[in-house]
């Protein structure tokens, strides 16, 4: 197979690298996903996020946003003050249901899909990679079209 992506902003008739789907399952008691390592010392906040979490939390989005957050390059980061995520509880997110749409994408990330050797360096840090059942083709489309969802 071919370490080539599909071209960006189209979906050609040629199938990208990963057309016959991806074994990822995240499993138990990892959180790896959650720390800092390397290019992901980010988590950014877009779309309805602040909000969402703001309400899981109790608190109003701007109460949110002035605790928990800061801005980098003019976007709306979580805080990381430590080699977590502030919402990382032992191996658990504390905010699972209201979390990002970064988090709630992951690995199925544009920049992860581009080359074969991208999705394999995840490996790294990242055990389920290789792991549990494929998804699909049309899977992984509808988890970038989330990504997109801006």
């Amino acid at each position: 197979m071919s370490d080539r992506a599909e071209p960006r902003g189209r979906r050609s008739a040629r199938l990208p690298w990963y057309g016959e789907g991806l074994r990822f399952s995240c499993l138990p008691g990892c959180g790896a996903c959650c720390t800092k390592h390397g290019d992901c010392d980010w988590v950014y906040l877009e779309g309805d996020d602040a909000e969402r979490i703001a309400a899981h939390l109790g608190l109003t989005r701007e109460e949110f946003l002035e605790r928990r957050c800061e801005k980098e390059d003019g976007l709306d980061v979580l805080r990381m003050d430590g080699p977590d995520c502030p919402f990382l509880e032992g191996s658990s997110c504390a905010v699972y249901a209201a979390r990002p749409r970064q988090c709630r994408t992951f690995p199925f990330w544009r920049e992860n899909l581009r080359t074969r050797s991208a999705w394999e360096k995840l490996h790294e840090f990242c055990p389920g990679i290789g792991a549990g059942e494929p998804h699909s083709l049309e899977a992984i489309r509808a988890r970038l079209d989330e990504e997109s969802a801006g």
